[in-house]
This record gives C-alpha cells, sequence and structure tokens, in this order.
C-alpha cells in the first residue's frame, strides 16, 4: 500500500464498476483497506428520497449526513487502513450543475468545506454510450442518467477538478474486468502477497533520493508491476508502501492560496512560472518531520518495503535532510540515490509536464527557477565521497548507499531491470550486514 495515500475517492460514470471494484479490494485486501459507499447514494436508500424530484430534501440530508462521513473516514485513517471512498460531493456539484439544481449549488461552498479532502482521485473512465449500456442491462431506472446529462456532468466535473488542482489517476474501465483491477491495484500501491515472497530477504527502509524528475516515479512503477517473488528475487523489495513528502508540500501550497483569497500575505512559498516555489527553506526541514512521523506511525508489514522519496538541493540539502530522520528509522534502512545532470532534470521535467498536460491529467511541475536555486547542486557526491555504494554516517548511524548513474533514460523492462539491479544488488549486501 502507498503509504502517502490515506484516503482515496473513486469516480466515474454510471456503471463504470466503482462499487464492483471497490468490493473486490476490500475482499482481497482487507488488512490494508476499508470502503466507504457512495454517500448520496446510501442517503437517497436510508432516506427513501427520490433522486431527481426531492432535490432540496436530498440537500439537508447531504448537510446532516456531512459529519459522520467525516468522522468515518478520520476512523478508517486513524487505525492505519486506507480509506477507499465511492465517489464524492464534488460529483454531485457537477450533477446539480447538469440538472439545475440551484438549491445544492448555493450551499455547496458551506458545504465543501466539511466534506473530507481525499490525498488522490481515481476516475475509472468509461465512454458515455458504454454508460448508458451498462446501465440499461442493470436494469435499475431509479439511478438511470441520459447520454445528454451526463457529457454535461463530465464537463462540469472536469471543470471542478481543474480550479482545485486535484492529484488524479485515470483507469480505462472499457475493458476486461481483470485488467482494470490491476491499474486499479497499481494506481493504490497495493500488491498481493502470492507464493512465499515474504520468505526472501527484502530492504525495510529504502531511500530513494535524487532531483526532481530523475526517475524515481518510473523507478516505482517499474518495481509496481513485478510480481511480489520476481521482485524480491531480483530487487530485494518486498510488498512496496511509498511516502513521498511532495503531497505535504502541495497541500501547504494549496492552504497559502486559501490564505491569499483571505486576504492574508503568503509565509512560505510564492508564486513561479504559474507553478509555486518554496518561499521559506526552513520548510524543507518541516517535510522530513512530518514525512517521518508518516512512517513512524504506519504499523509494520512483514516482508513489505515502505521507500521514502525525497529530492533536495544545495550545499547541505541531503546532509540536513538526513540528519532530522530518527536514529530507529535509520537503522532499518538503505539510500538509493539515483544520479542524472541538472540538465537532464531540467529536461525531463519538462517533458514529464508537457506530456501530462497532454494527456490530460493534472500533474506540477518545478519552475526554471526553483530548479536553478534549490537543484542547481546538491552535496551527495561529497558526502559520498564519490563512491558507487558504501556506508554512510549519519550521526551514529552507519546507512548503507549506492548510487545509481540513471542516464541515458529509457522505459524499456529489459534496460530497466538489470539498471536497477546492478546497484541494489551491492547495496542489499551492505544493508543484510549491518550491524
Amino acid at each position: 500500500m502507498d503509504a502517502a495515500l490515506r484516503h482515496v475517492v473513486v469516480e466515474g460514470l454510471p456503471a463504470a464498476g466503482k462499487s464492483e471494484a471497490l468490493a473486490l479490494l476490500a475482499r482481497f485486501y482487507p488488512q490494508a483497506v476499508r470502503v466507504l459507499p457512495e454517500l448520496v447514494k446510501s442517503v437517497v436508500e436510508d432516506e427513501r428520497i427520490d433522486l431527481f424530484r426531492e432535490r432540496d430534501r436530498l440537500t439537508r440530508a447531504l448537510a446532516a449526513a456531512l459529519p459522520r462521513r467525516r468522522a468515518a473516514v478520520d476512523d478508517i485513517v486513524r487505525r492505519g487502513y486506507l480509506c477507499l471512498e465511492e465517489s464524492h460531493l464534488g460529483v454531485h456539484a457537477a450533477y446539480a450543475r447538469a440538472l439545475g439544481d440551484r438549491g445544492f449549488l448555493e450551499r455547496y461552498a458551506e458545504l465543501e468545506r466539511e466534506t473530507p479532502r481525499p490525498d488522490l482521485f481515481v476516475r475509472l473512465d468509461l465512454p458515455i454510450e458504454a454508460s448508458v449500456a451498462r446501465q440499461a442491462a442493470r436494469g435499475t431506472p431509479a439511478y438511470a442518467v441520459d447520454a445528454a446529462t451526463l457529457r454535461t456532468f463530465l464537463a462540469e466535473l472536469d471543470e471542478w477538478h481543474t480550479a482545485r488542482r486535484t492529484p488524479m489517476v485515470v483507469v480505462d474501465a472499457d475493458r476486461s474486468a481483470g485488467a482494470m483491477a490491476t491499474d486499479l491495484e497499481q494506481a493504490l500501491g497495493l500488491t498481493y502477497a502470492a507464493g512465499h515472497a515474504a520468505d526472501t530477504p527484502t530492504f525495510d527502509l529504502l531511500f530513494l533520493l535524487g532531483r526532481p524528475a530523475s526517475g524515481k516515479s518510473e523507478f516505482i512503477d517499474f518495481m509496481r508491476r513485478q510480481r511480489g517473488q520476481d521482485r524480491a528475487r531480483a530487487h530485494h523489495l518486498g510488498a512496496l508502501a511509498v511516502a513521498d513528502d511532495f503531497p505535504i508540500l502541495w497541500r501547504i501550497f494549496e492552504d497559502e492560496d486559501a490564505w491569499e483569497r483571505c486576504g492574508r500575505p503568503r509565509r512560505l512559498s510564492r508564486r513561479a512560472d504559474g507553478n509555486y516555489a518554496v518561499a521559506d527553506d526552513a520548510l524543507w526541514g518541516f517535510l522530513i518531520d512530518r514525512l517521518c512521523a508518516d512512517v513512524a506511525a504506519r504499523p509494520a508489514r512483514p516482508g513489505a518495503t515502505t521507500i521514502i522519496e525525497f529530492a533536495r538541493g544545495g550545499p547541505s540539502g541531503y546532509r540536513d535532510a538526513l540528519r532530522l530522520v530518527p536514529p530507529d528509522l535509520l537503522a532499518r534502512s538503505a539510500i538509493l540515490y539515483l544520479s542524472v545532470s541538472f540538465e537532464e532534470s531540467w529536461r525531463r521535467n519538462l517533458a514529464r509536464y508537457d506530456a501530462a498536460r497532454r494527456g490530460g491529467i493534472l500533474t506540477h511541475s518545478v519552475p526554471r527557477e526553483e530548479m536553478e536555486r534549490t537543484y542547481g547542486t546538491d552535496d551527495w557526491q561529497a558526502l559520498t565521497d564519490g563512491q558507487p555504494h558504501g556506508r554512510l554516517a549519519v550521526g551514529a548511524v552507519e546507512v548503507p548507499f549506492a548510487t545509481l548513474a540513471n542516464e541515458p533514460e529509457s522505459t524499456d523492462p529489459r534496460v530497466l531491470g538489470p539498471r536497477y539491479a546492478s546497484a541494489l544488488e551491492p547495496l542489499f549486501r551492505f544493508w543484510a550486514a549491518r550491524g
């Protein structure tokens, strides 16, 4: 399970398979996830409300139900599970616009403030025609929505996400159930521990470091696509959980947007090139503190590997960051640094952003000014004396490390598998032999 994810909402057109997919995940991952049903549908059924004719009554019932839903989400997260929620109030707002429900829209800003804010949205993408056909096949006319309304709804929902810059993963739902479920598992970082993968020794904690766009996300994606036993044998990585400080940083950026709208100045960030830049360097230490607290709070899972991902720059960026990691976490850790030049990092940063914009998936890009100021240089080579692997003294703890030259860029598994193994194999030997 991706440790950075605590609350994920799954959305999509009617009959896209949301309920069925979530029920499947609840059945196969009972130790990792808990599922909450669609709030609107639950309220409609519990209160026996006509979904299309009693809109004002539905709005009042939703307002009454929201505190209970927030409490349910908080309880699941507090107990260490990934909360998977079907649909969200933004979907209902998009339908309200499509249906001309002014009563709900007048109250929506108030209701949105009471709505739990997920870490990620997952959209099950289905053509409108397929949704209409599936609705007819399942025989629930009380919930049926026609094609014209769905077209308007989708446009409104896309606008809702764009306005809020929501993190989103899109999963193709117009194919076999197995293929869709596989992609959904990967999006959520869920790995089914089949066979005897847990019997193969694996890293406990792996710090994955490197400049922005150095290949950290590609490394994680590659590993998630491997079968558990194969990944454990070839790369010494167990069932994967990922902790990343970027979602914490992005939430701070958004919070400062809110302060700006309230007439207050930004304190920690500033706008730059249509994006954001860090204005107070103390924020970098804050992020490490929050990241480590998140990892420490997660229940231990035998045979699992937690990847802790972040980028730092400047003359003492990694030294300062690692010094803030609690010794008990360092004692369980190894470090893999993905090495690319600054210009290669910038090129990939631009390519990643442009490709995502063409695909319509919301993402982030580090502005050039921030790249040069924060990541133009880093201290990794100085920390490790330029050695490809060894042990790095961090306070009283010696942490095994390896440096992987991650150029030229490749997406070919036949290239990436041996490349990653060339660094992970010696790294694991150092880690397994630690005192």
